[in-house]
């Protein structure tokens, strides 16, 4: 059997698996995923880790281009991985995930999305690091320099809450936003991509960079970098709009349209299908609204995904077969 033919065939294990679930009465929620090439298999949760909340940032420049950074790969979670800015929830954001995305962002990549007087760079590094350390409160910084964190140009841009299964879990809200309608500090214009990306000496992340989403699609099929589920995800819709080297008028609606509609307010629970991988060691994860999670017959909405040692993500492809400007039922979605 060759490779496509493959991947058909293990695509249309979906109502099956769906199907042999209600036979045995196993709700696919209290499946637990174990993310292992050798030892990838589903069984019944006794117990569940209540996923941590966390925020990041999907920053577009002028040019079409995304910011990534790349996580240390001796971090405690996503080492080695290309992702977009972000972190966990605190004490200090006061419950906003936009505050928390902006503040991530500024830890992880020296970009402040806030508006206000600019501070030189050195007051910007300084209070970046002392920020990271936990010496300076974020908003105590911020005040202090005249600033407000520019919560309003953040758009919700889906949310993603990690399987069942491994020690640590996440809910995480991504955010979006087009540098050109955000107030960024330490920045003039025309020259944001000069000064960033810039590495926070290889605490969390070693190296940051702006990159068009196709370009880093590309480089994660080759091997070059990993990418998980969701920055693949978000990563392969923005390449679907943002076509040329400048961002146009058009392309920043689009993209607001569909981070105002539906498709923004959507939570995505990945589920793997029962079963074990396929010969190449491929398993399928579906998300809401898919045909094996109470969608109707024929509706794709999963991914299928190679990964190796440790669980990192070797390959991914995005099976989605409906219009997510239109098509996008959250209130299905919720129910699943």
């Amino acid at each position: 059997m060759n490779s496509i033919s493959g991947i058909l065939a293990f695509l249309s294990r979906g109502t099956r698996a769906s199907a042999c679930l209600s036979r045995r009465n196993i709700s696919p929620s209290r499946c637990l995923i174990l993310h292992s090439p050798s030892s990838l298999m589903s069984t019944c949760a006794k117990s569940t880790v209540v996923p941590r909340p966390s925020a990041s940032c999907v920053i577009i420049n002028s040019k079409n281009e995304v910011l990534l950074v790349h996580r240390n790969p001796q971090a405690r979670s996503f080492a080695g991985v290309h992702v977009f800015p972000g972190g966990n929830d605190s004490a200090q954001d006061g419950g906003d995930r936009r505050i928390t995305a902006i503040r991530e962002t500024f830890e992880e990549s020296g970009l402040l999305l806030a508006s206000g007087p600019t501070p030189s760079d050195t007051i910007l590094d300084a209070g970046r690091q002392a920020i990271h350390a936990g010496k300076t409160k974020f908003h105590a910084f911020l005040a202090e320099h005249g600033l407000t964190a520019d919560v309003q140009a953040l758009l919700p841009f889906t949310q993603w809450i990690t399987p069942v299964g491994p020690p640590r879990r996440f809910h995480t809200h991504f955010f979006i936003t087009f540098l050109g309608g955000a107030s960024s500090s330490g920045f003039t214009s025309g020259a944001k991509e000069d000064r960033i990306p810039k590495p926070d000496g290889g605490q969390e992340v070693i190296a940051a960079r702006f990159v068009r989403p196709e370009a880093v699609i590309a480089e994660f099929r080759v091997g070059k970098i990993t990418l998980m589920p969701p920055q693949f995800y978000i990563l392969t819709t923005l390449s679907s709009i943002l076509k040329g080297d400048a961002t146009t008028r058009e392309e920043r609606a689009r993209v607001e349209e569909l981070a105002r509609g539906a498709f923004g307010r959507m939570v995505i629970n990945p589920r793997q299908l029962p079963g074990a991988p396929d010969a190449e060691g491929r398993y399928v994860l579906t998300y809401e609204t898919d045909e094996a999670r109470g969608g109707p017959q024929g509706r794709l909405h999963r991914a299928v995904v190679r990964s190796g040692k440790g669980g990192v993500t070797h390959e991914i492809t995005l099976h989605r077969n409906f219009d997510i400007f239109t098509e996008v039922d959250v209130g299905a979605s919720s129910k699943l």
